[in-house]
């Protein structure tokens, strides 16, 4: 497996943005990638990526991720193809059915209770938008009469999605392109692959197996108790501290746990304030750059 380690930013305000794309670009890591945090002081992932794509030639920049249901997938098929054509080879497009906090969710409005529903037919008419002259869908949530978006990249882009529900993964292995996952184990992420690749071979697809990736946030001190009690939120289950590795030696080991059962991309969102980003970077270059293959 090629094993590549980027870094992610959440949280991080517009004015302190262009200086970070540049370190990343200068320092030569792999990716950057932007979250979905509407109600932080960060920029829309989508602005994000396209900043970062134009002041950079080589960085790899992707979103980690986009909410897709309750945007307008034709108008998002038009973003990534437009950017593909701008930055091709360099977009990496990672979609979820919803923003990690709750109370974001009315910002993405659907139907009641459809969410899931309204998300696969989202992803199968940005797809045929991509690949596909002109459109003509109707379906039970948008219609399109013979809509194209003009230039479409190439090769068609990679589609990864997000969750690890059964039902996330079985979804990843009939719609989508890849998996980047976050707060889960290593035997979850190795049953996940498991799911996805049977769910795929059932629909008479594979999923590329270098296709398998994690967000992971690690942190140089005790992480602060408003951020644990955010992820016991969402894993209830588990002991909190589990998915937040304090410390490089820590993330490294981490890193080789999950590399083990599957999982060759990493998207490293450091747990460290704005100011303190320059110098997360600088270490980040000799302490996990060479754990990559």
């Amino acid at each position: 497996m090629k094993v590549r380690i980027g870094v992610g930013f959440a949280g991080v305000p517009g004015e302190a943005l262009s200086g970070l794309v540049k370190k990343v670009a200068q320092l030569d890591i792999d990716s950057l990638w932007f979250s979905e945090q509407v109600s932080m002081a960060t920029v829309d992932p989508m602005v994000g990526m396209s900043w970062a794509l134009a002041r950079t030639n080589r960085l790899k920049v992707g979103t980690g991720v986009a909410v897709l249901p309750g945007r307008n997938p034709a108008l998002f098929a038009k973003q990534l193809a437009s950017l593909a054509s701008l930055a091709p080879g360099r977009v990496l497009p990672v979609v979820g059915l919803g923003p990690a906090r709750a109370a974001e969710r009315s910002a993405f409005p659907v139907p009641p209770g459809r969410r899931g529903a309204v998300f696969d037919e989202a992803l199968t008419v940005v797809r045929r938008l991509l690949s596909e002259e002109s459109v003509t869908h109707d379906g039970e949530f948008f219609q399109l009469d013979a809509i194209g978006i003009g230039e479409r990249p190439a090769r068609p882009l990679d589609l990864w999605l997000g969750g690890a529900t059964p039902v996330a993964l079985r979804r990843i292995g009939r719609l989508g392109d890849g998996w980047l996952a976050s707060l889960v184990t290593p035997a979850e992420a190795a049953a996940g692959i498991d799911a996805i690749n049977t769910a795929a071979a059932e629909a008479g697809r594979a999923v590329d197996q270098e296709h398998f990736g994690l967000s992971l946030r690690v942190a140089f001190k005790e992480p602060p108790a408003a951020q644990l009690a955010a992820i016991q939120a969402r894993r209830p289950d588990a002991d909190p501290g589990v998915f937040v590795p304090v410390g490089w030696d820590a993330a490294r080991a981490v890193i080789a746990d999950f590399v083990a059962a599957g999982v060759s991309k990493f998207v490293i969102y450091p747990a460290v304030p704005p100011e303190g980003l320059p110098a997360f970077l600088d270490a980040f270059v000799p302490e996990l750059t060479p754990l990559q293959t």
